[in-house]
């Protein structure tokens, strides 16, 4: 097992969650472990420098966010003590961060606050639409409100997700 420590200038997000040594020296530290042993991969040529294993990690980082959103769609609390339901519950939490990630792939892409955004702020900005549905002449229209700020990233998005083909 391999131990690289990176060492950056602390940012003024991680301010409030620097150790001791850390704030004594002004610096933060970050330690990676590893086992990819001194030859690296083999048939990657530089897989063995440092800056490899820390690129890998760091794309590696996405990983961890996705685990977040995972959490935050669902999957932090089980609802009951039976393996039947918590596996229909991680199932459903699971679809529900895939609709979550290809709704931002496929209809966000181009909206840089919402690409990026939390769950929470998605839920607030596009499902919790200020709207109305309205029947009229045998159609159903939805008339969302002129002032909500997020209108046309919604009519955006909804007109991207309409317009993919069927799955066959």
């Amino acid at each position: 097992m391999r131990l690289l420590v990176r060492r950056v200038k602390p940012s003024a997000r991680d301010a409030r969650q620097l150790t001791e040594l850390e704030t004594k020296t002004g610096w933060k530290y970050a330690i990676i472990a590893t086992n990819l042993g001194p030859r690296g991969l083999r048939g990657i040529p530089g897989s063995h420098h440092v800056q490899f294993i820390d690129a890998v990690h760091r794309d590696h980082a996405e990983v961890e966010d996705r685990v977040r959103t995972n959490k935050a769609v669902g999957l932090r609390n089980l609802p009951s003590k039976t393996w039947n339901v918590n596996v229909g519950w991680v199932l459903a939490a699971n679809l529900a961060a895939d609709l979550d990630a290809w709704t931002r792939l496929l209809g966000l892409h181009d909206e840089p606050a919402l690409a990026r955004a939390e769950p929470q702020t998605l839920r607030y900005c596009l499902r919790h639409l200020p709207a109305r549905l309205v029947c009229h002449a045998r159609q159903r229209i939805v008339k969302i409100s002129t002032t909500w700020p997020w209108k046309h990233a919604f009519l955006t998005c909804w007109q991207r997700l309409s317009a993919l083909p069927a799955p066959t």
